[in-house]
């Protein structure tokens, strides 16, 4: 294999690739990039046999082959050049990467021996990539990290009369948002969270969703991207008691968000902060025996006097989405969840369903 090309275009391709492929250190093989040059250019391929990826970068390619080298070391060396080009080509048992004045040379592994990249051609559909990403920075982020609970650590994409329904739960929240969808058959499976928050960072333009009994698949510009499902059917808000709403509260988020993050200064070990509803306004309060108490009116629109606590951070994250714009809470009494919507929502129409806490203790 011997080809040339712009170095940004190739160094971008093999940092997109590592990022949805990691790899597996304690197999070499797992932890390559599969480089196959052909006349319409170079493909970068990784896989660790739960999922794969493959991106395609433009190369002046002088000698057809495929080559498989360490995928991390590879777009390190590729990150650290300066020079506009760079040349990629196999001397004896290594894979020579050169610009002006420099060579670094890379080990060849078998690459007979890498699962290569899979591929799903099920049902599916087309969505805006734009869209997508906006949905996934915050459900896939909502997704459990806990890998001994995996069945919350996914997140499940599902179509819905005529829209695209993302969801997902830690136990503790769960954030739902449905987007438009170009749909040829429905579309119902769970995909690893994780994979999906680094999706939702690098898609551009109509996203490809498609989906098989075993596996989904998520393709955009010269990328392609597969993975194994999780069982995700049990996923649904309907399962949580939403119906018993008592107390309504329209606030600007940004608003609420900074005042719940000076307040939580003072929570306790739990970092739980209590939202007071009174007439106009929510009082924002926390105490804690070592670090003191604190409290912050903030201007609402309220109905009702439920006044749950929640979980700071919590709080947060379920704000956050809705940065610059007015929100509704929907608050039920008790320890049931709360909603939180935009007032004017978007294209992106996003839920957020928040589970209370024990107030703090005086």
């Amino acid at each position: 294999m011997d080809l040339t090309a712009a170095t940004g275009p190739l160094a971008a391709a093999a940092a997109d690739l590592v990022r949805l492929v990691p790899g597996r250190l304690i197999d070499p093989v797992l932890s390559g990039v599969l480089l196959t040059a052909d006349a319409s250019g170079v493909t970068l391929a990784a896989g660790d046999r739960e999922r794969t990826a493959t991106v395609r970068a433009t190369a002046l390619v002088h000698t057809e082959g495929t080559v498989l080298v360490p995928a991390r070391p590879l777009a390190d060396t590729l990150r650290a050049l300066g020079d506009p080009e760079v040349r990629l080509v196999v001397e004896g048992n290594r894979l020579a990467v050169r610009a002006p004045g420099a060579r670094f040379a890379l080990p060849l592994l078998d690459h007979t021996l890498h699962p290569g990249a899979g591929s799903v051609s099920g049902v599916g559909g087309t969505v805006s990539g734009s869209a997508l990403a906006t949905a996934l920075a915050t459900v896939a982020a909502t997704a459990s990290r806990d890998e001994a609970l995996p069945v919350f650590t996914g997140v499940r994409v599902r179509s819905e009369s005529g829209r695209l329904v993302l969801r997902a739960t830690d136990r503790y929240r769960m954030a739902i948002a449905s987007l438009p969808w170009a749909e040829d058959e429905p579309l119902d499976v769970m995909v690893p969270a994780a994979l999906l928050l680094e999706v939702g960072r690098q898609v551009d333009g109509p996203v490809r969703l498609h989906a098989d009994a075993n596996g989904f698949g998520v393709s955009w510009a010269g990328v392609a991207v597969t993975t194994a499902v999780l069982d995700g059917s049990y996923l649904s808000e309907t399962k949580l008691a939403l119906s018993d709403v008592d107390t309504q509260v329209r606030v600007d988020a940004d608003a609420l968000a900074a005042a719940a993050k000076r307040v939580a200064l003072y929570s306790d070990a739990r970092g739980v902060v209590r939202v007071e509803v009174g007439d106009a306004e929510v009082r924002l309060r926390a105490t804690d025996q070592n670090a003191g108490e604190a409290e912050e009116a903030v201007k609402a629109t309220t109905v009702g006097r439920t006044s749950p606590s929640y979980q700071a951070r919590y709080l947060a994250d379920a704000l956050r989405p809705f940065a610059g714009q007015e929100v509704d809470l929907a608050i039920q009494p008790g320890m049931r969840a709360t909603v939180v919507t935009a007032v004017e929502p978007g294209e992106v129409e996003l839920r957020y369903i928040l589970m209370p806490m024990l107030p703090p203790r005086a």
